[in-house]
């Protein structure tokens, strides 16, 4: 049995990871800006479960979750970083504020929640740091370029912490969802921008298009998303990388034939900036 943090555990990806958790016999601190919400979803959990209130952007309340935890469960083995706002625009027509929200939440969030756990594994020389990627983590497309751009820095900073925490016996992956079957492009989670170029309509404007008829119709299934998270957090050796759903693999595999392909091209070029 192990401690488990998730944030954004109200609903979506973070609520099925909570119910895949509890139902695996884990200790679970749901946080969400409304901890009622959670509480409400599992009203037989018992004392296995704590409901704290919490917003990523607010650095007195990271710390709050965290001492509840510790207060109540006395440690913290498992840490998913979840929590995430979207924003679907083409990059020019992503003004300052839209831009610096999405940011403050993805990355600058996941950052302060991260520095508030780390020191409690790294004396226990245990446990597993879990962050939420995505399918544009890696192989961005139109309209995304601003949301992909936070999930990139969540890419590298992470792949980054998993070489600084592995000879501190402390676990580190990325899961890297395509799209699925959650409120994410709902108005309340996906932001779109009150700017619209009209240069942009067969590009970021398409993909606002293809936004709206897929939501809630999308192809992945959060609760067996849920459920191979816990499974990965329960691995001896878990993996860096995790990609979950066919739509991820497909846009993964074609980015690296593309990359290959490139490189190759323009292998005489790299080749040429050495000194002789």
């Amino acid at each position: 049995m192990s401690v488990w943090l998730i944030t954004g555990s109200s609903r979506g990806l973070g609520l099925e990871i909570t119910r895949a958790a509890l139902a695996a016999g884990h200790q679970v601190v749901a946080t969400a800006r409304k901890a009622e919400a959670v509480r409400e979803q599992f009203p037989d959990a018992g004392d296995a479960l704590l409901a704290v209130p919490l917003d990523v952007t607010d650095p007195q309340g990271i710390q709050a979750a965290v001492d509840a935890a510790v207060e109540r469960f006395g440690r913290i083995d498992v840490l998913v970083n979840n929590a995430g706002t979207g924003l679907l625009a083409a990059v020019e027509e992503s003004d300052d504020a839209a831009v610096r929200a999405v940011y403050e939440t993805n990355v600058f969030g996941l950052l302060a929640v991260q520095r508030a756990v780390l020191p409690l594994l790294r004396r226990q020389r245990s446990g597993h740091v879990i962050n939420i990627s995505s399918i544009v983590g890696f192989a961005t497309a139109p309209g995304w370029g601003i949301y992909a751009s936070t999930k990139f820095a969540v890419e590298g900073f992470t792949e980054t912490l998993h070489t600084e925490l592995a000879p501190l016996g402390v676990h580190v992956t990325l899961i890297e969802p395509g799209f699925f079957r959650t409120d994410f492009l709902d108005p309340a989670s996906l932001n779109t921008g009150p700017t619209v170029i009209d240069d942009y309509a067969a590009t970021a404007g398409a993909m606002r298009d293809a936004a709206a008829g897929l939501n809630h119709a999308q192809p992945g299934d959060p609760a067996k998303a849920a459920r191979a998270i816990v499974e990965i957090a329960a691995a001896p050796e878990p993996p860096l990388r995790v990609q979950l759903g066919a739509d991820t693999l497909q846009a993964f595999e074609a980015k690296l034939d593309s990359f290959r392909k490139e490189m190759d091209i323009w292998r005489h070029v790299a080749l040429s900036t050495d000194h002789d």
